[in-house]
């Protein structure tokens, strides 16, 4: 077989377990025989539809068996699979899918009205509507092997990060960074062969991707699809399939523990539980462990595919706070700012190194040559080093704002308040949230003579960004926000001065 990269895996595992559950959808259930001859029929389709070696097919959709047999299909032809996250407004769908140059989108019927109103200035021409169209599609090509190149170093996905200048960047993941990715989670957490995976996680994102869909499929394990999490649906689910694996960030496993059938829940077939996207609350550690239940916890970006760090199990209350010590096939340094290694305790940036490391970002020389230096990754996280060597997270990348997993960059929020023609100045900085963390909270400078009020600040931005990037709050002041000498916007001052109350 030519095919080194994704695309081989599903025959690879046809041959090894043709009648395993691969996946499970609602009352669907595919095996990996299945799987491969669909993701076959669906290369074929795209192949007739003119994709190639190196041509960009995205998907956009909640999770659902077309979004892992898209992935597999382009992975199979050497194009590149370009996830879209469902949670973003039109606009920013169209610029992906321009920026990515993408010649096809498969989409979810949920998303068609967003589709049919995209801009007619993206390369996508073809639009697969997942649903019967799909199936017929599927069902009228062939499922005659094909064995296209494919190498460790060519791209597998683009998927883009929130840009901390107000674009997101599309992170080229290889198919060898995939690969090893899903072999240093087999390595740390001990996956079977008998795996039942709840995928509740979104499958745009890389942790719940590639921390927990890919390498149980590269077990050869199974993986339950769930369109939307739901704290009630998934204590059923771990009950009805015996559910042993589950990746969720911290506030899906709050939600869980807070649900009425929490205690009265079957929960003696989960064996892991990986938490990623912020630390874990000692509360919430504690909670699971009445059940017999234990976190392990990890730290990564999509530019490392996203593993990095890892807490295994055994060390998860002796080393609390920890994102743990680097995964096995992954060097982690933390660095002064010559790049010079610091000594225990002391404060530094985190860089990375491996075979999980991307690349470079889609189209941004630049931006990649800032970030990747002798094949270390800048993370611009910062972070201490204890005396055993496990890494310590002490500040996230500036400014960034984690709201229940998902990373919110200030800028891009900033750059279509700005675009706002009352506004003369804004920033927008992080505030507590019970619930999620922290969420965003907008300071806006009003132009004189107007009167902007915050319910309008925050209405100004419905249907331009992701509802869980707009504002949750907003203060408007007509005094200039605090500079340094330099010009340079003093974040720490404005939160201190009004992310509690509007000012007098």
């Amino acid at each position: 077989m030519r095919n080194e990269g994704l695309g081989s895996w599903p025959a690879r595992r046809a041959r090894k377990t043709p009648h395993r559950t691969a996946l499970i959808h609602e009352n669907t259930a595919v095996t990996y025989e299945q799987l491969y001859e669909r993701t076959t029929r669906l290369a074929h389709a795209l192949r007739s539809r003119g994709v190639g070696r190196g041509d960009r097919v995205a998907h956009l959709g909640p999770n659902h068996p077309s979004y892992l047999e898209t992935l597999f299909a382009a992975g199979t032809l050497g194009a590149v699979f370009v996830p879209l996250n469902t949670r973003l407004a039109g606009p920013e769908i169209a610029y992906q899918l321009a920026d990515s140059g993408a010649k096809v989108l498969v989409h979810a019927p949920s998303h068609s009205t967003l589709v049919a109103e995209l801009p007619g200035s993206t390369d996508t021409r073809t639009r697969i509507e997942v649903g019967p169209a799909y199936e017929e599609l599927i069902a009228s090509y062939a499922d005659e092997p094909i064995d296209e190149p494919v190498t460790a170093d060519d791209i597998g996905i683009i998927m883009y990060t929130s840009g901390t200048t107000g674009r997101p960047k599309g992170a080229m993941l290889t198919h060898g960074n995939l690969t090893w990715n899903a072999v240093n989670v087999l390595v740390d957490t001990d996956l079977t062969s008998d795996e039942r995976a709840l995928v509740a996680a979104p499958l745009f994102h890389c942790a719940a991707l590639n921390m927990l869909t890919m390498p149980t499929l590269l077990k050869g394990g199974t993986c339950v699809l769930v369109e939307g999490f739901d704290a009630g649906g998934a204590l059923e689910l771990v009950e009805r399939h015996g559910i042993t694996f589950m990746f969720g960030v911290p506030t899906m496993f709050d939600l869980m523990a807070r649900h009425p059938r929490w205690q009265e829940a079957d929960l003696s077939s989960l064996r892991i539980l990986n938490c990623g996207g912020a630390s874990v609350p000692k509360p919430l550690i504690e909670a699971y462990q009445e059940r017999g239940l234990t976190f392990q916890q990890g730290y990564g970006m999509t530019e490392t595919t996203p593993g990095a760090c890892f807490l295994s199990a055994e060390h998860s209350v002796t080393k609390a706070g920890s994102a743990g010590v680097p995964h096995f096939f992954t060097d982690v340094r933390v660095v002064r700012p010559d790049l010079s290694p610091v000594d225990p305790g002391e404060p530094g940036e985190i860089t990375v190194s491996g075979p999980n490391v991307m690349p470079g970002y889609w189209g941004l020389p630049e931006a990649t040559a800032a970030v990747l230096t002798d094949g270390w990754y800048r993370s611009g996280d910062v972070a201490r080093l204890d005396e055993d060597g496990y890494v310590y997270i002490v500040d996230r990348k500036k400014d960034l704002i984690i709201s229940g997993g998902e990373n919110i960059y200030p800028a891009e929020i900033e750059d279509r308040l700005l675009a706002h023609p009352d506004i003369v100045e804004c920033a927008v900085v992080g505030v507590p949230d019970e619930r999620w963390g922290e969420v965003p909270h907008a300071v806006v400078v009003r132009r004189p003579g107007t009167d902007l009020t915050p319910d309008a600040v925050i209405a100004s931005l419905a249907g331009r960004l992701a509802k869980y990037k707009i504002p949750k709050s907003a203060v408007v002041v007509t005094d200039e926000l605090p500079r340094n000498a330099s010009g340079k916007l003093l974040k720490a001052r404005v939160r201190a001065l009004y992310s509690t109350s509007p000012p007098a």
